[in-house]
């Protein structure tokens, strides 16, 4: 979110936030009696949030192993330069891509981090030979394989004030 108004949510809407971080499939009611509140209330701070743009959105969390993709890369990408071209052709193949579910521009060394799930080390390879590696705009690409995942969240810190 570009403008912060996070001084304009009080304790009930972090509240209203934290138990939709841990569980978003919860009925309105339900989320309700979790922050004190009547179910309109509830209902009416929500949909504030979702206007405000605090929330963005409500998703359901896939296992990719459980759907075959066993590989979890992480592809640290130098670009050749900075120019506006070169990288929009670079965003452009990025958004494109199913198989890349996360990309971050980075400072330092490497300029972007993109996660990439796969079935297989060869659909891996695959994607860098066909998709990544042939843009004129890759200077380097060095890649970090998940072996384990210690913690894994979509859930943002969100701490309700204290008094």
């Amino acid at each position: 979110m570009s403008n912060s108004i996070s001084s304009e949510l009080d304790e009930t809407d972090l509240k209203i936030l934290a138990v939709l971080q841990e569980d978003a499939s919860l009925e309105n009611q339900h989320v309700a009696a979790r922050v004190h509140l009547s179910p309109a209330a509830c209902l009416r701070r929500t949909r504030k949030l979702r206007e405000d743009g605090v929330i963005t959105g409500f998703v359901a969390l896939v296992d990719a192993g459980r759907l075959g993709l066993a590989v979890q890369a992480y592809a640290f990408v130098a670009l050749e330069n900075q120019r506006p071209s070169s990288a929009s052709q670079f965003e452009g193949m990025i958004r494109r891509r199913p198989e890349v579910t996360e990309c971050v521009r980075l400072s330092g060394a490497q300029d972007f981090m993109v996660r990439v799930v796969v079935a297989s080390m060869s659909a891996y390879t695959e994607f860098l030979d066909k998709h990544l590696l042939p843009l004129p705009a890759v200077r380097s690409v060095s890649t970090s394989f998940e072996l384990g995942v210690l913690k894994r969240t979509t859930a943002v810190p969100v701490a309700v004030r204290r008094s």
